[in-house]
C-alpha cells in the first residue's frame, strides 16, 4: 500500500482507505517516509499495539492502532520510559 496522506505525523491514511495512528515512540521512523514508499501492515504481538506498519524498503517497521482506537496511557508510558 502507498500513503495517500500523511499531514500530521502522528497519523497516516493509506491508498485503501484506512486510517491509522502511529506510536508515539516510533515517530522518527516516519521522517523517510515519501509519498511514493510501499508499506505493509502486518500483525503483531507488542503490548502497545496489534499491527505495525513495514516499509518495504527498508524493512523498518512503526507500530499502528487504527484510528477509531485509543493507546494505553500506562503501555505508552512504560514503553518510552524502558527505551
Amino acid at each position: 500500500m502507498k500513503i495517500r496522506r500523511h499531514s500530521e505525523s502522528h497519523l497516516v491514511e493509506l491508498d485503501d482507505g484506512s486510517k491509522w495512528q502511529i506510536f508515539p515512540g516510533d515517530l522518527s521512523v516516519t521522517l523517510n517516509w515519501q509519498p511514493d514508499t510501499v508499506l505493509n501492515l502486518v500483525r503483531i504481538v507488542d503490548d502497545a499495539s496489534s499491527h505495525a506498519l513495514v516499509n518495504e524498503t527498508d524493512n523498518t517497521r512503526v507500530r499502528v492502532l487504527p484510528l477509531h482506537e485509543n493507546w494505553s496511557v500506562k503501555d505508552v508510558r512504560d514503553i518510552l520510559r524502558d527505551g
